[in-house]
C-alpha cells in the first residue's frame, strides 16, 4: 500500500490500541473502490433495458455488480492478509456464473472486476500486476464460502444490499463487517446514493438523478455518496465522502465523526422501515408507531442505508418485523449494528437482547424483530410498545 506509514486511521487515533486498525483501513478502501464500481454498473444498467439483471433462486434480482463487488473485495482482503487468513461469509456463489448460458454475464463480471482493480492505486491499494483471468475471478468469488460461527475470525459481506433499489437507481449499500468469536469488531457501509442533505431522501430517485446531472460535481449534492465506518469500542463512527473521478483517497482530512440524533421525544422522531413488503410488516410498524406517539411519515429506504441514516442523525428509529418464515441473515445487519452503536445508538431484538452473530449465516434466536434507536429512552419505549401490541399482530 502507498504511504502505509501515513494510514489515516492509525494517525487519527495513535494513542489508542491498534487492534483492527489495519483491517478497518483495508475494509474502508475496499468499500470505497466497490462504491465506484457500483456507480459505473448502475449508470450502465439504468441506461439499458435491464438485460444485465439475473434472477436468483429466491427471485431477487442480481446484477453484474453483486459478483464483481464480491470478487473485488475478496481479492483485496486476500492480498492484504493472505488468502489462507481470510474467511468470508457472502451472499453470492459461483453456481449461476458457472452455467453455460451465463458466459456473457461472466465475461461482463471479469471485465468489471479488472476495471475496478486497475483503479486500486487511487484508493491506496496495490493493483494486480496483470488483469485477472476468468478462473481467478471465479476463485475470488468462491473463496467467500465460510459458514460463520462462534469461533475464529471471518468477514461478512453483502456486495449489493438492496438490489431492488440498485436496479431502480435508488438507495443501496455495500456492507462489510469483521466478526471475531461471534462479536462484530468493525463495520463499513458504502452508500453511493445517500444524499448529503437529509430532506432529499424523501424525493423520488428519478428526481435525484435529474438534479445530479445539473449539479456541479464539487457540491454536496445528493449523489455524492459516503462511506460510514466504525470499530467496536472506539466510541466513534466516521463518515467520508465518495471519491470523484480522478480524485485520490486521502486520510484523515476527508473523514468526520457522526453521531446519532439527540431527539428522544417520539412525536419528533423519524422512523425507517424496509421498502419491500415481502419480508416485513408495514401494517404492524404503522400501528406500533402510532401507539408510541410517532407522528412523522415513515422513511422507507432500501438496504442498510437505514442504519447509516440513524448513525448520521437523519432518523431516530429503525424497526423490522419479518413475516413468518423469513430468517434474517448476518450480512444484512452486522456492519450497521456496530456503526450505530459506536455513534451512540442502540440495536437489539424486540426483546431487548443483542443480536447474535455467532450462529452461522442466520440471526438465530431472534426475538420477534429488530429495533435500532438513536438512544436508550426511545428504544425502551419501542420495546414496551411491541410487548403491548404483539399478541394482536398476527405475525
Amino acid at each position: 500500500m502507498e504511504n502505509q506509514e501515513k494510514l489515516g486511521l492509525l494517525a487519527r487515533a495513535s494513542s489508542e490500541p491498534e487492534q483492527y486498525f489495519k483491517e478497518l483501513d483495508f475494509a474502508v478502501r475496499a468499500v470505497q473502490m466497490a462504491c465506484s464500481l457500483c456507480r459505473r454498473v448502475q449508470d450502465s444498467l439504468i441506461s439499458k433495458t435491464g438485460n444485465d439483471v439475473q434472477s436468483k433462486d429466491d427471485n431477487s434480482p442480481v446484477t453484474v455488480a453483486d459478483w464483481s463487488v464480491q470478487a473485488t473485495v475478496s481479492w483485496v482482503l486476500s492480498e492484504a492478509f493472505g488468502s489462507n487468513n481470510v474467511s468470508i461469509v457472502a451472499e453470492e456463489d459461483v453456481q449461476t456464473l458457472s452455467k453455460v448460458d451465463s458466459a456473457g454475464l461472466l465475461k461482463a463480471v471479469v471485465e468489471t472486476v479488472n476495471k475496478s482493480l486497475a483503479e486500486a492505486p487511487r484508493f491506496g491499494l496495490k493493483a494486480p500486476e496483470l488483469p485477472l483471468g476468468t478462473s481467478e475471478v471465479l476463485e475470488a468469488i468462491s473463496r467467500c464460502n465460510s459458514n460463520g460461527g462462534s469461533t475464529g475470525r471471518f468477514w461478512a459481506l453483502d456486495p449489493v444490499d438492496g438490489t431492488l433499489g440498485f436496479v431502480r437507481g435508488d438507495q443501496y449499500a455495500i456492507a462489510l463487517a469483521l466478526i471475531e468469536n461471534g462479536e462484530v469488531t468493525l463495520g463499513v457501509l458504502g452508500c453511493p446514493n445517500y444524499p448529503m442533505r437529509k430532506e432529499w431522501l424523501s424525493y423520488h430517485h428519478r428526481y435525484h438523478r435529474i438534479v445530479s446531472k445539473l449539479t456541479p460535481p464539487t457540491s454536496e449534492s445528493w449523489d455524492k455518496g459516503c462511506v460510514i465506518y466504525a470499530r467496536k469500542g472506539s466510541g466513534k463512527t466516521w463518515m467520508q465522502p465518495l471519491l470523484h473521478i480522478n480524485e485520490k483517497l486521502v486520510w484523515p482530512n476527508s473523514a468526520r465523526p457522526v453521531r446519532v440524533s439527540s431527539i428522544d421525544n417520539p412525536s419528533l422522531a423519524t422512523f425507517c422501515e424496509p421498502v419491500e413488503k415481502a419480508n416485513s410488516s408495514h401494517s404492524f410498524t404503522a400501528g406500533l408507531a402510532h401507539s408510541v406517539g410517532l407522528r412523522k411519515q415513515p422513511l422507507r429506504v432500501y438496504s442498510m442505508v437505514k442504519y447509516a441514516a440513524i448513525a448520521r442523525g437523519d432518523a431516530e428509529i429503525f424497526m423490522k418485523f419479518a413475516r413468518a418464515g423469513y430468517k434474517e441473515k448476518i450480512w444484512d445487519h452486522a456492519a450497521g449494528v456496530v456503526i450505530i452503536q459506536e455513534a451512540g445508538g442502540v440495536v437489539t431484538d424486540a426483546g431487548g437482547r443483542p443480536l447474535d452473530f455467532s450462529k452461522g449465516i442466520y440471526l438465530e434466536g431472534l426475538d420477534r424483530g429488530i429495533i435500532a434507536s438513536a438512544g436508550a429512552v426511545l428504544h425502551d419505549k419501542i420495546i414496551r410498545a411491541v410487548d403491548a401490541s404483539w399478541d394482536s399482530s398476527a405475525l
